[in-house]
């Protein structure tokens, strides 16, 4: 198996999740048969929304040089960066490394545009599609509104063959609240905040919702999720696994 770098610590708590995911959904009966996994939880990198609204990208791009070169350096095979915000910079960030990154918004749109559910049929496209009666056409996003806005997950479903919705502008502050006023400052969610930015989506027609921020897939930790949404982590972890050579246990 090939060693998986991991650019973490945005936000530390959705680094502490993908890590116990991997875990969870590698099929291992000891010790040696997990990953070996180099994280760099690096929670002083500055904000990835404020960076694309304000176009100061300079200190991010350093940090993600010194991280990525860190990487490289320890002979990591694969790169994962559970933030999906962060990704408006991915060709930048590749280019700065040999190490191949794992695109995440664009698994997740793969994944979601054929139907996939997390954890049914060992999460596979290929296997999973037609779960649902009708072909994917509309996929909702519930991100940062730097990710919304930075379009990184309208290109990757266009790329997948299905369109993109976003919430409205009175939904989306509902879902940066969840962000950064509940995940981010450590509090428990406030539900009826997810689920009207849920209602809103699919009275729009979505057929699948993906959860486009690392820090709402902790919800996950409260409350099931219902059977539309697909959580963009889910994809990296199974990718992050199958790259690095282990076996995904659904």
């Amino acid at each position: 198996m090939e060693k998986l770098g991991v650019i973490g610590g945005m936000g530390p708590e959705a680094t502490s999740y993908f890590y116990d995911e991997v875990v969870r959904h590698t099929e291992a009966s000891c010790d040696q048969e997990h990953l070996n996994m180099v994280i760099l939880s690096c929670a002083s990198m500055p904000d990835r929304t404020r960076a694309i609204e304000t176009g100061e990208h300079t200190e991010l791009l350093a940090e993600m040089r010194a991280a990525t070169s860190a990487l490289e350096s320890l002979s990591c095979a694969h790169i994962a960066i559970p933030c999906n915000t962060s990704h408006y910079f991915y060709s930048e960030v590749q280019a700065m490394t040999r190490v191949p990154i794992i695109h995440m918004p664009r698994e997740a749109a793969r994944y979601a545009a054929a139907g996939a559910v997390a954890g049914e049929r060992g999460f596979d496209p290929a296997q999973s599609a037609g779960l649902f009666e009708r072909p994917i056409k509309k996929i909702g996003i519930m991100g940062t509104d730097g990710t919304v806005r930075s379009g990184v997950y309208a290109r990757a479903c266009a790329e997948a063959g299905v369109d993109a919705v976003v919430p409205s502008p009175e939904r989306q502050r509902d879902v940066m609240s969840l962000i950064y006023d509940d995940v981010k400052a450590g509090r428990e969610p406030h539900f009826y905040l997810f689920e009207r930015v849920l209602e809103e989506l699919t009275e729009a027609g979505c057929d699948r919702v993906i959860l486009a921020c690392t820090e709402l897939s902790v919800l996950k930790r409260y409350r099931e999720m219902p059977p539309l949404i697909l959580d963009a982590m889910d994809a990296l972890v199974r990718e992050s696994i199958v790259r690095c050579g282990a076996t995904y246990r659904a």
